[in-house]
């Protein structure tokens, strides 16, 4: 049994946690030349995605080794060999190029195995982007051997243990309702997840004039995914707090609601007076107390039994 507060239904969205979701985009125009992952594919921090070819990163690369090479050279001669003047501007312009390559969208440990070689001939332009989180794979839209503009979202990883709710209210109900309240939501496979609202928007839907409720709930069970169009049960307050069962804990016993209450080894048909239901759940008025352990499973089953067995005692006299 759980006390239930005040609550409404309301329609909502699936979406990927915001928070927990990163996009991959080349900073530079590029071709793609290997894919490494595909979608919905399970993926580490630093893992590789895909492999991009641009003409702007082979020059990079190239003043890269060159330029460490001149750094070198300056350098073990030593100050007391080159002027001061030359020996900055090496070491700067070593610097500089080390920077493009970063900020063109190279990763350090690309770099760096180019600068192990320092072959010229390793200058091909090719680099990898890797994944910045752990997570799913939730959007790979590339083909082999496209060209892709700066910006162009390749790969989205998302991480699936919570995603959000966004539920539509009306003005009223988000009058009603405030950050942290309790909420739960209905997958399709009939399970109930709770969790809680975490932002609401304040500003009104032109088109729906609705609000959203921003709900975020643990998925560990996979059972959510964006896009999916679900029922969320949200609480408004305590102050209308009651006790409440599944709606599966009751059955019709000639005619009155009835719960199965478990006392030690034995179970009990008990009449209870119930209210109102939201959400599969039911209040209940009267017959059963807070901390009573009550059957909520398969009570058809026992329903059944317990009227078989009352024919029985009827045929027996």
């Amino acid at each position: 049994m759980r006390k239930l507060s005040g609550e409404f239904i309301a329609p909502g969205e699936v979406t990927a946690n915001r928070y927990k979701t990163a996009q991959v985009a080349p900073r530079i125009s590029a071709q793609i030349i290997e894919r490494h992952v595909v979608r919905g594919e399970e993926v580490g921090e630093g893992a590789p995605l895909v492999t991009l070819s641009s003409v702007d990163m082979a020059e990079a690369q190239g003043a890269l080794i060159i330029g460490d090479k001149e750094w070198r050279r300056v350098r073990n001669l030593g100050r007391d060999v080159v002027s001061e003047k030359r020996y900055v501007e090496a070491e700067v312009a070593r610097q500089q190029a080390h920077a493009k390559l970063l900020s063109f969208g190279m990763a350090e440990q690309e770099v760096a195995a180019l600068l192990k070689t320092g072959d010229a001939s390793k200058a091909t332009g090719r680099f990898i982007l890797f994944a910045p989180q752990a997570g799913t794979v939730v959007r790979d839209e590339f083909t082999l051997g496209e060209f892709v503009d700066p910006g162009r979202v390749l790969v989205e990883i998302s991480d699936e243990s919570t995603v959000w709710v966004e539920a539509r209210l009306t003005a009223e109900q988000a009058g009603r309702i405030s950050i942290g309240a309790p909420a739960r939501v209905k997958s399709n496979a009939d399970h109930w997840e709770e969790g809680e609202v975490i932002q609401l928007q304040h500003a009104l839907d032109e088109t729906t004039r609705t609000l959203m409720a921003r709900i975020e709930i643990s998925n560990d069970d996979d059972d959510f995914h964006a896009g999916q169009f679900v029922d969320a049960v949200i609480a408004v307050g305590a102050s209308d707090e009651a006790l409440a069962l599944p709606e599966s804990a009751v059955v019709l016993m000639d005619g009155a609601p009835t719960v199965f209450r478990i006392e030690g080894d034995e179970i009990e048909p008990v009449s209870i007076e119930t209210g109102a239901a939201s959400g599969g759940w039911i209040v209940v008025n009267s017959g059963v107390a807070e901390g009573d352990e009550i059957v909520t499973e398969k009570t058809f089953l026992l329903k059944s039994l317990i009227q078989k067995t009352k024919m029985g005692e009827g045929h027996g006299h």
